[in-house]
């Protein structure tokens, strides 16, 4: 296979030679100073006079490389330990500057401004700075064309301040915080973003955007002036101490049940990130807690017959997963360790990260045809990941992942080759291939289970079975101005599993193409509007028909930076546990919006003929649909409300399969910079669940921090003397501290 990748590549290089070379790229020139900036946010340090500023000159929407609504100036600094950049940005009317006080990375929906920072002009791995005109901070990480890593986290100083022609902003980011090659002269490629969300969002770059190439990264300047800097050695120690209380109760079936009230304990633990080099990093924890970290959104789960994912939060297992963005791996399988270690680096062209774990608690999905089953241990297993990826430029590489899950006498391995090519400046073609080897745990009493696994002769029952199993992904894809297409096909037979991953469907051939086709009138109440469409076809691994759909749709985006996306499963076909549907016909609809300052608003879901999914399935009609609103009254206060609704009944005679609503609250309010409270409230009908998780928050920086906080959980019993009980409960004080060298 990687012989084929190898041809490929050879080929589209010539297709990437015979393509113009991209114009003459900008320079953003870096002025070096003596002494370290004081930030104040208003760009009155001395040393700002010695910078060469440059203009953001362009509309890149909803205006099309257009000028500038507005003017922004951005300069460069820099000294042994920071790069320093300063953003002026002029304001026509200033009091209609949207900004709030807030949490860190809270701040996308206000006016801000971005600089983007690819260290090896690889077009891989984007650092991004953001600041809002209170001098909040964002920062994320950008991968490959566009896709970015919102959990991404990083030591840095910022100041900002507004004014009567605007506001301005001050960044001071550590060069050691950066990876980057030890060569006495630095050329580093930089993008220049300023957000303006006004009746619509207004983005102003540095360097015009094709819109015929999705990568923003590959179309910013040059960083040029950097001469002598060296990426320096760091050494991060991030303890924690805290005390807790826990209590649940006796037997949850029964609202009269005492509560067991666990005693006081205390809790330590904590983490390590070394660097020893200019692009090696080494990561610890031992022990590790995350008990300020927001609590998962519940979801829909009835009449679902797969495993649902939830996003990482965890700090240590974010970084690094520009590397591993493949379903093949989920973080989050990693349940409760005791310990973790991480390597990551680069060394050339060449990327890497190992990572290494004990769980104390194993949690398995196994996959199947129609459905997978979520087994809970308390086994303890050993965590193994590999990857190793070589950058090709242009976007491209070929990379290599292993993943491993050891148990006493049980083991998951997986093997897989993966890759990105692109040519003709907008097409890639895209995949990965894999090889698992599975030794099941020799313990029904965990699961039993007389489901097959297709015609292999193996079940999914945990009695210590030996198999292997195979998959693929390919797609080849082209994102364009007006016309973008992808054709993808997903292979994985009955007996693919990973154990480190979240794959819940496997024993399907699917055949997946996609194509739009967007028009850009750039109107004063119609910016962009498009026609799409998709079809779906699966067959199993014994060549037997499953599903057929087919979706047309349209989208618009409008003013008021509102946006439509609408569309009608024409054909919708599948065989479930032996019987044929046909005619199972739903609309689709997604629409978000932001009206004015302060409010935004958005609704999805799906309302038709949906299959309830029973040992005995039949077709029902029905509707599933989430509302969400974002407040904020002032600028300290943002409240979040989310309500998600679901009915199905009978075709029949309208009775109901089911009915409910899941309601979740999120208020904040910002004290300070620093100091925060939040609480969180949801209600599950489904569940009968009634869940409070106040926490207040003293953020000295990103890492350091103090909190107190609980979770209260409660049971709907519905009767007259057992409404709402308390089924479980955790009171938490909290001190985390990172001393840094």
């Amino acid at each position: 296979m990687t012989a084929v990748c190898l041809l490929i590549y050879l080929g589209l290089e010539e297709l990437n030679a015979a393509t113009p070379a991209d114009s003459i790229k900008p320079e953003f020139h870096a002025v070096r100073i003596a002494q370290a900036l004081n930030l104040s946010g208003k760009l009155d340090d001395p040393a700002w006079l010695r910078a060469e500023p440059v203009e953001l000159n362009y509309e890149a929407s909803p205006g099309e490389n257009t000028p500038a609504r507005q003017r922004t100036q951005a300069m460069i600094l820099y000294d042994d330990k920071y790069i320093y950049l300063g953003f002026r940005c002029y304001d026509s009317v200033p009091g209609n500057i949207r900004a709030n006080l807030s949490d860190r990375d809270k701040i996308f929906g206000d006016d801000y401004v971005i600089a983007t920072i690819d260290t090896y002009n690889s077009h891989q791995r984007g650092f991004e700075f953001a600041v809002n005109p209170y001098g909040i901070q964002g920062d994320l990480l950008m991968m490959g064309s566009g896709n970015e890593d919102v959990s991404y986290d990083m030591l840095w100083e910022s100041a900002a301040a507004k004014n009567a022609a605007g506001w301005t902003a001050e960044m001071a980011i550590p060069l050691k915080s950066l990876s980057f090659s030890a060569k006495a002269s630095q050329e580093w490629t930089i993008s220049l973003l300023r957000n303006i969300p006004r009746d619509n969002r207004y983005l102003c770059t540095w360097t015009p955007l094709d819109r015929n190439n999705p990568s923003y990264i590959a179309q910013g300047g040059k960083l040029t002036g950097l001469e002598g800097i060296k990426p320096g050695f760091s050494l991060d120690l991030l303890p924690y101490t805290m005390i807790q209380s826990t209590g649940s109760k006796s037997d949850l079936a029964d609202p009269a049940s005492p509560m067991i009230r666990n005693s006081i304990k205390a809790r330590i633990g904590g983490g390590i990130q070394y660097s020893p080099g200019p692009n090696v990093s080494i990561n610890a924890v031992i022990n590790p807690d995350f008990s300020q970290i927001e609590s998962d959104a519940d979801q829909l789960s009835v009449n679902t017959t797969f495993a649902l994912s939830y996003p990482e939060k965890r700090p240590f297992f974010m970084t690094g997963m520009d590397l591993l963005q493949t379903p093949m791996y989920y973080s989050r399988t990693i349940n409760n360790p005791l310990y973790a270690l991480k390597l990551n680096g680069k060394q050339g062209q060449l990327s890497y990260l190992f990572l290494g774990a004990y769980d104390r608690n194993t949690i398995i999905t196994v996959p199947g045809e129609e459905e997978s089953n979520t087994i809970e241990t308390v086994n303890g297993s050993y965590v193994g990941v590999g990857r190793i990826r070589y950058d090709l430029g242009n976007e491209n590489f070929i990379g290599t992942l292993f993943l491993s899950r050891n148990f006493k006498n049980a083991h998951n391995y997986l093997n897989g080759l993966d890759w990105n090519f692109k040519f003709w400046k907008n097409w890639y073609f895209q995949g990965e291939v894999f090889l698992s080897n599975t030794k099941e745990i020799n313990d029904t009493t965990l699961f039993k289970s007389d489901k097959k696994f297709g015609s292999t002769g193996h079940d999914a029952g945990f009695n210590g079975e030996k198999y292997f199993g195979r998959g693929s992904h390919v797609t080849l894809m082209r994102q364009g101005r007006n016309y973008s297409f992808s054709l993808t096909q997903n292979n994985f037979s009955p007996t693919y599993q990973t154990y480190n991953g979240l794959f819940p469907q496997v024993d399907g051939k699917t055949t997946d193409m996609q194509h739009s086709y967007n028009f850009l009138p750039n109107k004063k109440f119609i910016q962009v509007w498009g026609l799409f469409a998709r079809t779906d076809l699966i067959y199993n691994y014994d060549g037997r028909f499953k599903n057929l759909t087919i979706m047309p749709g349209f989208n618009l985006n409008m003013i008021g930076q509102t946006r439509l996306n609408a569309g009608y499963l024409v054909v919708n076909r599948e065989l479930f546990r032996n019987k044929f549907f046909s005619s199972v016909n739903r609309a689709s609809i997604n629409i978000q919006s932001t009206p004015i300052k302060g409010v935004s608003l958005a609704l999805s879901g799906d309302i038709g003929r949906f299959i309830y999914r029973t040992i005995d399935p039949v077709t029902g009609k029905g509707y599933t649909i989430t509302s969400e609103l974002d407040l904020e009254p002032f600028s300290r206060l943002k409240t979040s409300f989310t309500w998600t609704i679901a009915k199905l009944s009978s075709l029949n005679d309208s009775s109901q399969f089911y009915q409910g609503n899941i309601v979740r609250n999120i208020t904040s309010f910002q004290f300070t910079k620093r100091f925060f409270l939040r609480n969180i409230v949801q209600y599950n009908t489904f569940s009968k669940t009634f869940s409070i998780y106040p926490l207040l928050n003293y953020k000295f920086n990103a890492f350091t921090m103090f909190c107190a906080g609980m979770t209260q959980d409660l049971l709907n019993y519905n009767q007259v003397d057992y409404k709402f009980k308390t089924s479980g409960y955790q009171y938490f004080v909290k001190l985390q501290y990172l001393f840094s060298k």
